[in-house]
């Protein structure tokens, strides 16, 4: 299979934009295991919920009472001199890259395969420029590891892991679903059921789940292309 932006456009029920061509981009050049269909679910399922189904591309900024206390944030490694480094290291790219210290591990992380990448903590903004946009959820999927728990077909531990929590589940794992759904080649839940021996009622619960990250461990690598 080949999924091209147009793949993340039928997922996101929208045209496809140039957030979904960032997404690929950074998908056929630092695939990080992610050729795999059923790490590629649980990636594009987590993507499209943090992005909006690739509307947003940046926080969307209040200041909200969370966001203010970003100044002061030494775990994101800001300074505590409140000096603007919550503003200008808030979250960008589809899963927000936050923080002065992020920002430098994705510069660190960018200059190991292309020493002439940005310096993103002097140049924030170049996150959201390609091809670094797309390249930025890659860094934190590849260097938080979340192929092991995409292998485990976890979706709270990957939701866990990117959000540090587990707000917005439900529409993770519709979304992830979704995704899994289309890379196995289904029309859809009922069709999957059927030729895999399940009761056809299109009801997603975990033994259609536990099902379908097996069928989908089971399938060739995908490829990526513009």
């Amino acid at each position: 299979m080949i999924v091209t932006p147009a793949f993340l456009s039928k997922l996101a029920g929208a045209p496809v934009n140039a957030n979904m061509v960032s997404t690929i981009s950074g998908l056929v050049m630092q695939p990080v295991g992610l050729d795999r269909p059923h790490r590629l679910a649980h990636y594009l399922g987590q993507l499209a919920h943090e992005s909006g189904c690739w509307k947003y591309d940046r926080e969307i900024w209040g200041p909200t009472p969370a966001q203010t206390r970003y100044d002061t944030r030494t775990d994101l490694g800001n300074t505590a001199a409140l000096d603007g480094d919550g503003y200008r290291f808030r979250g960008r790219g589809p899963i927000q890259i936050t923080g002065r210290a992020n920002y430098a591990g994705f510069t660190a992380w960018c200059r190991k395969f292309n020493p002439s990448a940005p310096d993103f903590t002097a140049s924030p903004d170049a996150v959201v420029t390609d091809p670094w946009e797309g390249l930025g959820p890659i860094w934190y999927w590849d260097t938080r590891k979340i192929n092991k728990l995409a292998d485990a077909g976890d979706i709270t531990a990957v939701t866990k892991c990117i959000n540090g929590g587990t707000n917005g589940l439900t529409d993770r794992i519709r979304l992830t679903v979704a995704a899994s759904l289309f890379l196995s080649g289904s029309a859809d839940a009922k069709s999957f059921q059927r030729a895999h021996g399940l009761k056809a009622d299109g009801m997603i619960g975990p033994i259609t789940r536990s099902v379908l990250h097996k069928a989908l461990t089971g399938q060739p690598v995908v490829t990526f292309a513009l």
